[in-house]
């Protein structure tokens, strides 16, 4: 019978850290896209009803080929040698770059709706590709009796990231609204979208630089 492992003795890892800490900045960031769009769209372009449903549809279609490319990205450097924790690593430092473009929509929002809508899914898709790897990471560093502990572990700092982000999201647009700027505070939690994968991985990277798996539990 295998013996469960305690929480407080996996949070002594920084691998535990790693995961976690990229848990909670990313999260976040998925959770404001499924919560938010819809009153983006009416805020910003006046869409209400069934009118939201194509550009959504579009969004989170778009969704899918991170979801389902984002396992290969890593195999290149695995292939190429690197541990598959490097090997995810580099992969993620990659798909971290994606989430940028996110910047320009709303300088570009002024075209057409469809430019932020086509950018933000391009942000999307860039999160299910991060988080399919992120995942993994625990499988590469812990043994088989931590993993579901710390996916746990990472799924409350999550939570918890999520629930922080669309709070803030939700004052600033109560309190730019009330300015009549509601775009400032999109324009805010846009670039805080775009930029936090790329600092979760720096974070992520300081914690738990080399490859190191777990064997003492």
């Amino acid at each position: 019978k295998e013996e469960k492992v305690n929480w407080f003795r996996l949070l002594a890892y920084k691998q535990t850290w790693t995961f976690a800490i990229g848990k909670f900045l990313t999260d976040g960031v998925w959770w404001f896209f499924l919560f938010w769009l819809p009153a983006y769209l009416k805020d910003e372009y006046g869409m209400v009803g069934t009118e939201i449903a194509l550009p959504l549809t579009v969004l989170y279609s778009m969704t899918m080929f991170g979801s389902i490319g984002g396992g290969y990205f890593p195999m290149y450097f695995i292939n190429k040698g690197n541990s598959p924790y490097i090997g995810r690593m580099k992969a993620m430092l990659l798909i971290a770059f994606f989430p940028l473009v996110v910047l320009a929509a709303q300088p570009l929002g002024n075209i057409s709706f469809w430019l932020p809508v086509l950018l933000i899914g391009i942000g999307a898709s860039a999160h299910q590709a991060w988080s399919a790897n992120l995942y993994t990471t625990v499988s590469d560093m812990f043994p088989k009796k931590a993993v579901a502990s710390v996916i746990g572990i990472g799924g409350m700092a999550g939570g918890m990231g999520g629930v922080i982000v669309n709070k803030v999201g939700g004052a600033l647009f109560d309190y730019y609204k009330a300015l009549g700027h509601i775009e400032t505070g999109y324009t805010i939690m846009f670039s805080f979208c775009a930029v936090a994968y790329l600092l979760a991985w720096v974070i992520m990277k300081r914690l738990t630089p080399q490859y190191k798996y777990i064997n003492d539990l």
